[in-house]
């Protein structure tokens, strides 16, 4: 993405659609589409992807160090976000994640964000 940079952050809120749901609710792949301030916003392509399973906040500090190590590669319950870099078919870049962590006790399911948009 040469001459792209990134722009403000966002990180809001955002609902996904997906053509085909994901296997595993909580790895999903990159959504099909996402609204956004009330626009829809149709994935043309996924041109980046990675994961994140740092704890953070009161969750670094709940686990053995013996354990540690390996949650940190693949992640342990309600713990991880996984990125996606999508090219709309308007042109537009935009930065999604999808964070595994439930919000409350009744709330196992993760939440999508949009974190930001790329400018040229």
């Amino acid at each position: 993405m040469e001459g792209w940079r990134p722009g403000p952050f966002i990180d809001a809120a955002v609902q996904v659609n997906f053509d085909q749901p994901p296997a595993l609710s909580k790895t999903p792949d990159a959504p099909s589409s996402f609204v956004w301030n009330g626009a829809e916003f149709q994935v043309e392509s996924m041109l980046a992807s990675w994961s994140d399973y740092r704890r953070r906040g009161r969750m670094a500090r709940n686990m053995a160090p013996a354990h540690k190590a390996t949650a940190a590669r693949r992640g342990s319950w309600g713990v991880g976000r996984f990125y996606f870099r999508l090219q709309t078919t308007q042109g537009r870049v935009f930065d999604l994640y999808y964070d595994r962590a439930p919000e409350h006790a009744g709330d196992r399911a993760g939440h999508w964000y949009l974190w930001r948009e790329w400018v040229a």
